[in-house]
C-alpha cells in the first residue's frame, strides 16, 4: 500500500483492507457497512483513488444494499506467478482477522483514518518484545498522528523513530523477532484428535440437500459456494452430516483456558465482531477453527474448542448447533452494540 500513488490515508486504509481480502485470487468481497467502518472521511474520493489504480469497485459499494458483498478485483493480485502477496488460505485470513481487531481496538476504532493506519503500522512492525523502530514507508499523515497514539495508550512510548506498544495491545503485536535475541526454536505442537466423519458420494449428498429445509439448504449452498473458503466436497457435506458429540473437556485444557483468558481480557466483543466481518466476506458464519485461527489464537484444538464453548455459555456468541459455520454475536454482544444484519431465516437441522 506505501508502494501506491494514493492521495490520502483515506484511500491507503481501503487499499489495506481490499488487498488483504483479495490476496489469494485477486478479488475481494467488501460490504457497504465494511466501507462504513473504516470511517472514511470522504468514502467515494478513497474508491475514485483506487480506481485510478485500475482497481475495479462497482457501484453498489457506495449506493447500493450495504449487506451486500460486493467484488472487488484488483489485477496486481490476480497474478499466477510472482505474486506480490504470495498468502495461503489460512495465513490470508489470520491477516484479515488481525487487521479487523487491530482497526476496531478500543484505543484507535472511533479515530480518524490516519491514526487508525498508523496503528496497522506499528503493531504490524512490532516485535515480542513490544518495541520497534518505524518503517520508513510509514505515510506522512501517519507520522502526525503517533501523539494520538501515544495519548490513547495504544503505544507508551514513542522517541524519535523508537516506539513502545502498550502492553494492552500485546495481543495485536506483528511478533518480528528482536535482532538483539537468539532465534527460538519453532514450537512443537501436540497433534490433535480428528473428528471422524462419514464417507457420502455426490449422489448421496445431493439426495440429502433436497430433504433439507429451505434455509438449511441456502446455508450449505452459502458454505459450499464460499469462493473465500473454497471448500471441498469431503469437507462440506462430511461437517453437515457428522454426529457431534459434546466430550467434556478434560482438567489441563480448563487449567489451560484459565492461563489464556487472563491474557485476552477482550475476548468477548473480539469474537463477535470477527463473526460479523466473517459474515459479510464469506456469506456465512466462520467454523471455530476460522474463528480462532482469525484472531491469531494458534492453540491445540481442546483448547480452541474449549473456549468457543465458554463463548457460547456467556453469549458474547451463538449458533444454530449442530448446524456448522453458523457462529454469530449473542445476546451479550448484541447489548453492546455488536449486531449481525439477518437477511434470511436462520437454518435449522
Amino acid at each position: 500500500m506505501a508502494a501506491l500513488p494514493l492521495p490520502s490515508p483515506d484511500s491507503q486504509l481501503l487499499a489495506v483492507v481490499v488487498a488483504i481480502r483479495a490476496a489469494r485470487g485477486g478479488v475481494g468481497n467488501i460490504t457497504g457497512i465494511d466501507l462504513r467502518s473504516l470511517r472514511l472521511s470522504d468514502p467515494a474520493q478513497a474508491v475514485a483513488a483506487l480506481r485510478g489504480l485500475e482497481w475495479q469497485i462497482p457501484d453498489p459499494l457506495l449506493d447500493g444494499d450495504p449487506e451486500t458483498p460486493v467484488p472487488v478485483t484488483v489485477p496486481a493480485l490476480a497474478a499466477e506467478t510472482q505474486h506480490p502477496l504470495p498468502f495461503g488460505k489460512q495465513t490470508r485470513s489470520r491477516v484479515s482477522g488481525w487487521t479487523t481487531r487491530t482497526l476496531t481496538s478500543k484505543p484507535v476504532k472511533k479515530t480518524l483514518p490516519p491514526t487508525r493506519l498508523a496503528a496497522l503500522f506499528l503493531a504490524a512492525h512490532s516485535s515480542s518484545k513490544l518495541h520497534g523502530n518505524l518503517p520508513d514507508d510509514l505515510p506522512e499523515a501517519c507520522r502526525a498522528a503517533l501523539p494520538e497514539l501515544l495519548n490513547k495508550k495504544f503505544i507508551t512510548e514513542h522517541s524519535g523513530g523508537f516506539y513502545r506498544l502498550a502492553p494492552e495491545m500485546r495481543h495485536f503485536a506483528g511478533m518480528l523477532r528482536d535482532p538483539a535475541e537468539p532465534e527460538e526454536a519453532a514450537a512443537t505442537k501436540t497433534p490433535s484428535r480428528t473428528l471422524e466423519r462419514p464417507q457420502i458420494s455426490t449422489a448421496e449428498w445431493t439426495q440429502w440437500k433436497s430433504k433439507a429445509a429451505p434455509a438449511l439448504r441456502r446455508h450449505v449452498e452459502a458454505v459450499e459456494s464460499c469462493s473465500v473458503c473454497a471448500l471441498s466436497l469431503d469437507q462440506v457435506a462430511g461437517a453437515f452430516t457428522a454426529n457431534a458429540s459434546v466430550i467434556p473437556s478434560p482438567r489441563y485444557v480448563r487449567e489451560a483456558y484459565g492461563a489464556w483468558k487472563g491474557e485476552h481480557p477482550d475476548r468477548g466483543p473480539l469474537a463477535a465482531q470477527y463473526t460479523v466481518a466473517f459474515r459479510a466476506e464469506h456469506g456465512h458464519g466462520p467454523s471455530y477453527q476460522q474463528l480462532c485461527t482469525g484472531l491469531g489464537w494458534e492453540l491445540p484444538r481442546s483448547l480452541r474448542t474449549f473456549i468457543v464453548r465458554r463463548l457460547l455459555v456467556n453469549e458474547w456468541l451463538t449458533d444454530t448447533a449442530p448446524v456448522p459455520w453458523t457462529l454469530r454475536p449473542g445476546k451479550t454482544a448484541q447489548s453492546d452494540g455488536i449486531v449481525l444484519p439477518e437477511k434470511s431465516p436462520l437454518p435449522t437441522r
